[in-house]
């Protein structure tokens, strides 16, 4: 080579303006309430942990290309069909599979903001554009969304960070107004007892993302999967790397959705903390938009949330500050275990205290 090599020059020129998504702090020291990332706080089911038991013969043979168990106990726990699930590292992964599916150089992707970042890190990475719409007052839906010349539509449903839910009578109305391919992205949707889907037989546009980050305590696995109509799936499966999901995030996904008693009952313990951290932060001054999630978004009536943020973390405390730009700055903070919930509580009291 007569010049020097320059990566840049090689490099898809789109590439080289995308800012990579930023996932929420993960403190490698020290003894952090973390309560930023929207984990659940407990452990998973002592199922996933039997599964675990005993993996010497299976690690050393490939795993199941379609996670085919998983997808027959989850196809029965939310009434579809096996042949309706793709299953990926992560719904990460689904979300961009489905990116790369529908979306070219310059087409367009559209959603109501603030919502989840990554979409737009994902557009952004497959050369198309995107057109994002404010959230009215009311968390509903702007008209804009529907009125673009989008060929992809998301929706977060409980939406992050700001907790609110469609019903399903709503997503009914919602998805019928798209005229292209929409995704309901579910990856709290365990926490507001309800999934769409069970409204994919009835819409062939229609896919519904989910994870079990979330609710099963399996955010380390990198396990999740999407609910679409059969011709939808069998293209997914094409774009997929061949064993996309490995054995061991397989088996404890299968035994974790196995456990629906387990999934019940710490949904509960997670929604009645949620319900207390609600009514408490709003004595204490802030503002709280009810939440369908396992997390709240708060607002700081002085504005004072980079502050108090930050006064959190110096405190050992974790939460997440977010600024999507005027109206929408605010903390989201993750349900915690009551302990940790009554330690946040005391230390923004008196945090407060030295605002006021």
């Amino acid at each position: 080579m007569n010049r020097p090599f320059r990566v840049a020059d090689f490099v898809r020129p789109h590439l080289l303006q995308v800012a990579g998504y930023v996932p929420g702090e993960q403190p490698q020291g020290g003894k952090f309430i973390k309560l930023n990332t929207n984990e659940n706080p407990y452990p998973p089911s002592p199922k996933v942990l039997a599964a675990l038991a005993d993996f010497s013969e299976r690690l050393r043979k490939y795993p199941d290309p379609t996670a085919t168990a998983f997808r027959r106990l989850a196809a029965q726990v939310l009434n579809v069909s096996p042949d309706q699930i793709v299953c990926g590292n992560g719904s990460d992964e689904i979300l961009a599979l489905i990116v790369r599916l529908f979306l070219g150089p310059d087409d367009v992707a559209a959603w109501a903001k603030p919502t989840y970042l990554l979409y737009e890190t994902l557009v952004r990475l497959q050369g198309a554009r995107f057109r994002s719409f404010d959230y009215q007052p009311n968390w509903n839906l702007p008209t804009e969304l529907f009125e673009s010349d989008a060929k992809l539509i998301f929706i977060a449903n409980p939406n992050s960070p700001s907790g609110t839910c469609f019903s399903l009578p709503e997503l009914r109305e919602i998805i019928e107004r798209a005229t292209c391919p929409i995704v309901i992205d579910e990856a709290y949707s365990d926490y507001a007892g309800q999934s769409a889907a069970t409204l994919v037989p009835d819409y062939p546009h229609l896919l519904v993302s989910r994870t079990l980050s979330k609710s099963y305590a399996l955010a380390g696995l990198r396990f999740g999967y999407v609910v679409a109509n059969e011709e939808i799936v069998a293209h997914l499966h094409t774009l997929r790397d061949s064993y996309n999901c490995d054995a061991v995030s397989i088996a404890l996904a299968t035994a974790a959705v196995g456990d629906q008693d387990w999934l019940r009952e710490n949904v509960q313990k997670v929604v009645s903390e949620r319900q207390m951290l609600e009514v408490s932060l709003r004595a204490l001054g802030w503002t709280v938009q009810p939440s369908q999630a396992n997390f709240l978004w708060c607002q700081h009536p002085q504005q004072k949330e980079r502050e108090i943020y930050q006064e959190l973390k110096n405190r050992q405390i974790l939460v997440r500050f977010m600024d999507y730009g005027s109206p929408w700055v605010g903390l989201r903070i993750t349900v915690g275990t009551p302990q940790q919930n009554q330690v946040l509580l005391g230390q923004l009291e008196q945090i407060m205290k030295s605002f006021s």
